[in-house]
């Protein structure tokens, strides 16, 4: 961000994917992120991003309609704003570790989705395509509902369903 009253305007066209953890290659440290979701329709989320070494910084996005091409708009907060818009947020709220490899962002779920792994990977334009898929890739679920994270905020998978879908 180029400053604190400057917005971060852009369109996210992203792919996200199931990852299966025993084939993912040794990973950088990751910088845990914490986001909780204010609404839905449009997605509005605040969160606080703490890197390795623990400076926080903090976030509110807003995101438009689509699955894989939407507009995000996004401005730094202060911190203890966002700690406030957490509270609001009840149980909305999920936690993550992020690490990023070779253009892509793989995510380590923790808490509620403990045992979930997603990856995505943010293209620059609708019709770039996307690299070789690693083998440590698995089923894309951009367009599967229950991956967004503002709905797995709203729901939890149980253990089993967990399973299912990581190992199919």
């Amino acid at each position: 961000m180029r400053g604190s009253f400057r917005v971060a305007m852009s369109t996210e066209i992203e792919h996200k994917f199931l990852v299966n953890p025993k084939l993912l290659p040794r990973l950088p440290k990751g910088r845990k992120l914490i986001q909780g979701y204010l609404c839905a329709k449009p997605v509005i989320r605040a969160r606080i991003s703490t890197d390795k070494n623990r400076r926080r910084a903090a976030f509110l996005t807003i995101k438009g309609k689509g699955l894989r091409v939407r507009a995000e708009y996004e401005y730094p907060i202060p911190v203890a704003d966002a700690r406030r818009l957490l509270k609001l947020c009840g149980s909305r709220v999920i936690e993550k570790i992020r690490y990023e490899w070779d253009g892509w962002e793989i995510d380590q779920f923790l808490g509620k989705h403990r045992g979930l792994w997603l990856a995505e990977y943010e293209l620059h334009s609708a019709r770039a395509k996307l690299p070789m898929l690693p083998d440590w890739v698995g089923k894309e679920v951009t367009s599967d509902p229950r991956f967004h994270n503002v709905n797995m905020a709203r729901a939890t998978l149980t253990k089993r369903q967990l399973t299912q879908l990581i190992f199919r």
